[in-house]
């Protein structure tokens, strides 16, 4: 028997010699890394080939290999032994009666479930949802809304502008002028999405929501506008709020109206909140200015039409009773678990 040879047998003698007195997982474990292991005596002979005579090399080769496999079957099969004579008892116990532990879920944002509930109102008043670009071209965000160049009240806005014609628009009323342009009357749309203003504060962000409205047909009235107003009002707040429609200016409407509702706070009765006047303003409003009909190609002779718009960070405030609209978006966990 060749000097290798020898030594493989001396090797398996000696590893199942350990293997058969090992009374743990722990120690079977230690003698799979001391043998088999990537320092292990098997792997060294392995690695050791190298330097062999061809004929020596092959012998010896088959040799290790075996014994490899042989000490690994042994490895198991003693692991197996430990296992089954430990029996159940080793099993760590379950108790089935336990209650599950529930993951935590994920929640709405009181921005997007107030923005829901404001559009699913008004989808049921028979409005179509449309969307457009938030990057807008000053024509769409000013001009064809009867805002010119020079009109001050494009001072109120705070614009964000890329250049002279390209700005974040300030408000979804663009995508009433868009919708115009591509189809004729009857025209019935809410737009809400995100609006841009250069403001921060309490009550303002630079980046806010609005749902514009814009309702076009022939013989549409003031009437038709407050009683879709007053639907929504209702819906949204409870029938046992009241509101009223304060003369207001649009440049985009003529007449216009702020509408106010019964401060949610007080009830009516004067506070803090509603500056002692009993009421709290919620959007703007008005007919349909004859001067954007003929931006769009409409004829105002034939064609009237009411529009309104609202910001959801308001009515949200106002619904929830929040005095701090920066808390829609701090992302306070403390803040939102209440919704």
């Amino acid at each position: 028997m060749k000097p290798e040879e020898s030594e493989l047998l001396n090797l398996e003698n000696q590893a199942q010699a350990e293997i058969r007195q090992a009374g743990a997982d722990e120690e079977l474990a230690r003698l799979r890394v001391k043998y088999l292991g990537r320092k292990g005596a098997v792997t060294r002979i392995l690695r050791s080939l190298g330097q062999l005579s061809p004929e020596s090399r092959r012998q010896v080769g088959e040799q290790a290999n075996r014994l490899k496999a042989a000490l690994e079957e042994a490895l198991d099969q003693a692991l197996a032994a430990l296992k089954e004579a430990a029996g159940p008892a080793a099993a760590p116990e379950i108790d089935v009666t336990l209650p599950g532990r529930r993951p935590p879920l994920g929640r709405l944002h009181p921005l997007t479930s107030i923005a829901r509930e404001i559009c699913d109102i008004f989808l049921h008043l028979g409005f179509e949802a449309v969307e457009g670009p938030e990057v807008e071209l000053d024509w769409y965000n000013f001009e064809a809304l009867n805002l010119p160049p020079d009109h001050p009240a494009r001072d109120m806005q705070d614009t964000f502008y890329f250049s002279d014609q390209v700005l974040l628009r300030t408000h979804t009323s663009p995508m009433q002028i868009r919708t115009m342009e591509s189809r004729q009357p009857p025209v019935r749309i809410i737009a809400p999405g995100k609006a841009y203003r250069r403001d921060s504060d309490l009550t303002h962000t630079p980046m806010f929501h609005q749902v514009e409205g814009l309702l076009v047909d022939r013989g549409v009235t003031f009437a038709d506008l407050k009683g879709v107003l007053t639907s929504f009002v209702h819906q949204m707040f409870g029938r046992e709020v009241g509101l009223r429609f304060r003369p207001s200016y649009f440049p985009f409407t003529e007449p216009s109206a702020e509408v106010d509702i019964e401060c949610v706070i007080c009830r009516g009765e004067g506070c803090r909140v509603c500056k002692v006047t009993g009421w709290l303003e919620i959007l703007g409003s008005g007919m349909v200015h004859p001067a954007v009909f003929e931006a769009v190609g409409y004829d105002p002779e034939t064609y009237t039409g009411f529009a309104f718009g609202l910001g959801i960070e308001r009515i949200a405030m106002l619904k929830y009773g929040i005095d701090d609209i920066r808390l829609f978006f701090e992302n306070d966990l403390r803040f939102l678990r209440q919704f």
